[in-house]
Formats: C-alpha cells, sequence, structure tokens
C-alpha cells in the first residue's frame, strides 16, 4: 500500500460548540512563534524566537528564546530565555547560567534553558482562576542543563537537569541539581546497573574530548504546586512553593522542598512496590506532571500524559 500523497494542513476540524474559543501559540519552524486563532488565521508572528516551549502571558507579553546551541555541542539547550512585547521588543532575558566554548565558534553566555519554565504569580503556566504570570517584577524557575560526572549513576559525562530560580535582575538566587539527589530516588540493582552501562547516551561530539552525554534524567517539566487542599489541611510535603518534576528517561515524578532541597514525595521508578503503585500501573515517557491550580476540574489532583514508547531502567 502506498502513502497518501495529499495531506490536510491547517484547521481541519472546528466545533465551536465543543471547543472552548482562546489562541493557540505554537512554534513554525525556521519561522518563529505563530500566535493563531481558532480558524488558524495567523494573529501574530514574532519572527526568529525559538519556543522551547513559547507561552503567553499577559499584555501580550511572549516567552521564548532567541536561538538554540548548536546540535553537535548541545542537546536542546536554548541560548537564552526572554521576555518579549507585542512589538518585538526583549524585556527580560536571562542568559548567565553559564559561558561557553564550543569548539571553532565565539564563547557566549547561555541559559542552556530546556522544556519549561515559570514565572512568579503562576504555578503552571496556563491560565488558572486568580493566577497571573508577573510581567515586570518577579523571578522565574528555569529548568536547563549542565554537564556533571556522578559515579553513582555512571562513569560517563551526563548532562544533568538543573532548576535555577533567576530574579528579575537576572541573578541565580536558587539552585537543585538532580545528579546531586539521584541516591534519594530509589533505584533498585537492576536500574542502576542498567543505568551505569547506558544512561540514555547520546552519542556525537557534544563535548570537546568526550564522545558524547548521558541525557540520565530527561526532566520534561517543572513548576511549582500552588495553592492547593493538601497543604491546606496540613500536609507540609504540598506547601505551595514546592516543584513538581517529572524525569522520562528515569520514568520518575518528583515533589521538591524548595526550603530543604530534599524529594518529599514521589511515583516511580517503580510501579509494583506498594498496593497503590500498582493500582496506578506503570507510566511511561510521562510528560507534564503537575497539580491542577485551584478553581479548575480536578484540582488538587496530579495530571500526567503518559507518552509511551521507551522509559525507566533495569528490567522490563
Amino acid at each position: 500500500m502506498g502513502h497518501p500523497t495529499i495531506y490536510p494542513t491547517g484547521v481541519t476540524v472546528y466545533n465551536p460548540e465543543k471547543a472552548w474559543s482562546g489562541f493557540t501559540i505554537i512554534q513554525a519552524p525556521d519561522n518563529g512563534a505563530l500566535l493563531l486563532g481558532m480558524n488558524g488565521h495567523e494573529i501574530r508572528m514574532w519572527k526568529d524566537v525559538h519556543g522551547f516551549p513559547n507561552k503567553m502571558f499577559p499584555g501580550g507579553m511572549l516567552m521564548g528564546s532567541t536561538g538554540t546551541r548548536h546540535p553537535k555541542h548541545g542537546l536542546q539547550d536554548q541560548l537564552d530565555l526572554v521576555q518579549i512585547d507585542w512589538d518585538g521588543n526583549i524585556v527580560w532575558k536571562f542568559d548567565r547560567a553559564e559561558f561557553i566554548e564550543d569548539p571553532g565558534m565565539e564563547g557566549r553566555w547561555m541559559a542552556r534553558q530546556h522544556h519549561d519554565f515559570q514565572r512568579e504569580g503562576s504555578s503552571t503556566g496556563y491560565y488558572a482562576p486568580g493566577q497571573e504570570p508577573k510581567i515586570d517584577s518577579g523571578n522565574t524557575l528555569v529548568l536547563c542543563h549542565k554537564n556533571t560526572i556522578n559515579p553513582y549513576i555512571s562513569d560517563k559525562m551526563l548532562v544533568d537537569d538543573v532548576i535555577y530560580e533567576v530574579t528579575w535582575e537576572g541573578d541565580i538566587v536558587w539552585e537543585w541539581n538532580c545528579a546531586d539527589h539521584a541516591e534519594d530516588m530509589g533505584f533498585d540493582e537492576a536500574a542502576r546497573n542498567a543505568m551505569c552501562r547506558d544512561p540514555n547516551f547520546r552519542g556525537g561530539t557534544i563535548m570537546e574530548n568526550a564522545p558524547g552525554v548521558g541525557d540520565w534524567m530527561h526532566v520534561n517539566s517543572m513548576s511549582t504546586l500552588g495553592p492547593n487542599k493538601w497543604f491546606d489541611a496540613g500536609d507540609a510535603r504540598f506547601h505551595p512553593d514546592n516543584i513538581i518534576i517529572d524525569g522520562r528517561e528515569t520514568n520518575i515524578i518528583l515533589i521538591l522542598d524548595k526550603k530543604t532541597g530534599k524529594i518529599v514525595w514521589q511515583l516511580g521508578p517503580n510501579y509494583d512496590r506498594t498496593p497503590e503503585e500498582k493500582a496506578i500501573g506503570w507510566i511511561i515517557g510521562q510528560h507534564h506532571a503537575h497539580m491542577i491550580p485551584r478553581g479548575l476540574p480536578g484540582e488538587g489532583n496530579i495530571l500526567v500524559y503518559d507518552n509511551g514508547g521507551w522509559g525507566g531502567y533495569g528490567s522490563p
């Protein structure tokens, strides 16, 4: 059977009675950040803005990046994180996480941001009643990369996931590195054996004098919990400022205590240790684990997208 030769493009289905009217911001490859209406019409294009992801803020503000590090030397690293107004002017920028000197390229400061960020005022990055990200002040949580070696995980060079809290002035005031807490994540012997040999190894010439890096954790979402009924009932693990993340390659969802940095709640990396985990069943390749904000259906529950595919270390 041959492949189809005609592919529908643009908006192919729109039922106004079932779809909530609004706007959609997408990344248009080789073009920029594109804001669309419900019928697929272009409202605004921010040319050459690379969103990983793009997010719309109040007042027509856009959050994204001005570029991506060359894939020969970096893994999904964005050069910076910027806030741009409706007219295309940069009104906020963060790039001073690490000074990078890639072979054959001029040295420069980079954020190495990837997958997620959250501005103070909003816990999840989408609309929720009573939550609006600040647009002229406040701190920003930024999910970034940092290369490291951690013998507990592997003897190979790792690209670790790190969370920075950055002020409006661009100063880093808080930092949390995944690799520093690997021993607390509950990996069994089979998982550690597999991880040591292949920590999701990405080959190439990403680093000089190293054949590649192990994307061992691959965190793809990060957000504060926000106000919730569990904390109101006295459970300190769910403090609104605590941070929930998920790691695709490790099959794990974690809540981090913002004050101590300790892991205070988790699901995975094994889903057969307790009756509760067995009832949930295995989650594979998860994305965007977050607590549903107050005022929305299901508030206080943790919502996670099970992406399927591969994920986890150790026994199949």
